[in-house]
C-alpha cells in the first residue's frame, strides 16, 4: 500500500471507530444502533427493489413477524344481550407460520492494495470504499431473498452461486409454509428439440407440424394463468390495487421492459441488475415488473410491501484490518437477518412455467 493510501485508510478506520464510540475499529466491535440504522438506509439506497419493500429492525433474534399490514377483515357484530363479550380482532397474521429467525450472515470483503491505491487521488476516497461495500450487500440481499433454500453452518459460493445455502428466502417460505398458494407445475409441461412439445402423452402445439386442431395447453397465455393464480389469494386481497406480477426474464419479452438510464453514466446491464423494470403492458390486469435475480420461469403475485427483510438490532459486528501478508485490506462485517412474507394470504407463486408457441 502506498504511503498516501495508508494515510487515507487509517483515517477511514479512525472515522469508523469515532462514529461507533469505540477506541479501535481494528478489533471486533458492535456497531452502534444509530450507525446500524444508517447502514440499513444506505443499503436500501443502492437498490430500487430494497427501497420498495420493508427493511425492519427487530429487537429479538426470533419471534412473531411484525405484521405491518392489515391481513384480514375486522368488521363484525356481537350480541351483548346474550352476555357475549366483545372480542376485538387482531387484523394481522399471528399464526405459527408467521414467525421469523434472523440468522448470522457475513458480508466480509477484501481489496488488494493495488486496487485502493488507484483511488488515492480521489477526494471521495472514503465514500467510494463505503459505497462499493454497500452495493454488493444490497445485491446479495436480493439474491438470498429470491433463491435461498437453507441455512448452512458453512456456506459454499462455488456450489451455491445464487447464495442458496445462506438463508431461507421468500419463495422457499411460500413453497414450504403456504403450499396452497403455490403452483409448481402444470399437467402439460414438456420440452423437446425443434419446438416439439410432448408431456405425459399429451400433445402440445408444434408449429413445425401446425397441429392446431389437436394441441392442448395448461393455459392459452400468461394473462389466463395470472387470472387463475389470483384465486390463490385470500378473497379480500384479490381486488387490492397494490398487487403486482413479478416475472422471470423468460416469460415476457424484454421489449416490454424499457430500461431508464438516469444520467447516462451506467451500462444498461448495471441498470438491469439494480432497478425494477416495469412493463409497458399488464399481465392478467396487473402491473408486471422484473426484479433482479428472480427465477427465470416463475411469477409471483403480491404487493411489494408484503415482502420484508428483518435485521436484529445490535447484531451487526464489524472489524477492519490491514493484512500485509495478503497485500490487502479487509472488512469483517456480519449481521443477523431473515426474509419474511408478512401475509401468506396475499401471495401466489407459480413456477416451472413452460411457454410453447401459441396455437
Amino acid at each position: 500500500m502506498r504511503n498516501e493510501t495508508r494515510l487515507l485508510f487509517n483515517g477511514f478506520v479512525s472515522q469508523i471507530a469515532l462514529i461507533n464510540g469505540v477506541p479501535d475499529a481494528t478489533a471486533q466491535f458492535t456497531v452502534a444502533p444509530a450507525v446500524q440504522q444508517k447502514i440499513v438506509e444506505r443499503v436500501q439506497l443502492q437498490s430500487e427493489f430494497l427501497r420498495s419493500i420493508n427493511y425492519i429492525m427487530v429487537p429479538e433474534q426470533e419471534g412473531q413477524t411484525v405484521g405491518i399490514d392489515i391481513t384480514q377483515p375486522i368488521a363484525g357484530r356481537t350480541n351483548t344481550a346474550g352476555n357475549n363479550r366483545i372480542q376485538p380482532a387482531d387484523p394481522t397474521d399471528t399464526s405459527e407460520v408467521n414467525t421469523y429467525r434472523c440468522e448470522r450472515t457475513e458480508f466480509n470483503w477484501a481489496r488488494q492494495y493495488s486496487a485502493i491505491d488507484a483511488w488515492r487521488h480521489r477526494p471521495e476516497f472514503e465514500t467510494l470504499l463505503r459505497d462499493a461495500i454497500l452495493k454488493r450487500q444490497a445485491l446479495d440481499m436480493i439474491l438470498m431473498g429470491w433463491n435461498g433454500t437453507s441455512v448452512a453452518a458453512s456456506s459454499n459460493r462455488t456450489t451455491n452461486p445464487l447464495l442458496q445455502d445462506l438463508a431461507k428466502g421468500w419463495l422457499y417460505k411460500i413453497r414450504t409454509k403456504a403450499p396452497l398458494r403455490y403452483l409448481k407445475d402444470g399437467a402439460l409441461t414438456g420440452s423437446g428439440a425443434d419446438k416439439i412439445y410432448v408431456a405425459g402423452g399429451v400433445e402440445l402445439y408444434n408449429e413445425v407440424t401446425n397441429n392446431v386442431a389437436t394441441a392442448k395447453a395448461d393455459f392459452v397465455n400468461l394473462d389466463a394463468l395470472v387470472y387463475d393464480a389470483i384465486e390463490l389469494l385470500d378473497e379480500w386481497h384479490r381486488d387490492s390495487t397494490d398487487l403486482v406480477v413479478i416475472c422471470g426474464r423468460d416469460l415476457v419479452h424484454d421489449k416490454y421492459f424499457p430500461m431508464i438510464n438516469n444520467a447516462g453514466d451506467k451500462a444498461t446491464e448495471q441498470e438491469a441488475r439494480d432497478r425494477i423494470l416495469r412493463s409497458e403492458k399488464q399481465i392478467g390486469g396487473l402491473p408486471a415488473i422484473r426484479v433482479p435475480f428472480f427465477p427465470a420461469n416463475a411469477l409471483l403475485i403480491t404487493s411489494l410491501d408484503n415482502l420484508s427483510v428483518y435485521e436484529q438490532e445490535n447484531s451487526r459486528r464489524r472489524r477492519l484490518a490491514d493484512e500485509p501478508e495478503y497485500t490487502r485490506i479487509a472488512n469483517y462485517d456480519m449481521a443477523n437477518i431473515d426474509f419474511v412474507v408478512e401475509d401468506y394470504g396475499k401471495v401466489a407463486l407459480v413456477e416451472n412455467i413452460v411457454l410453447a408457441a401459441k396455437p
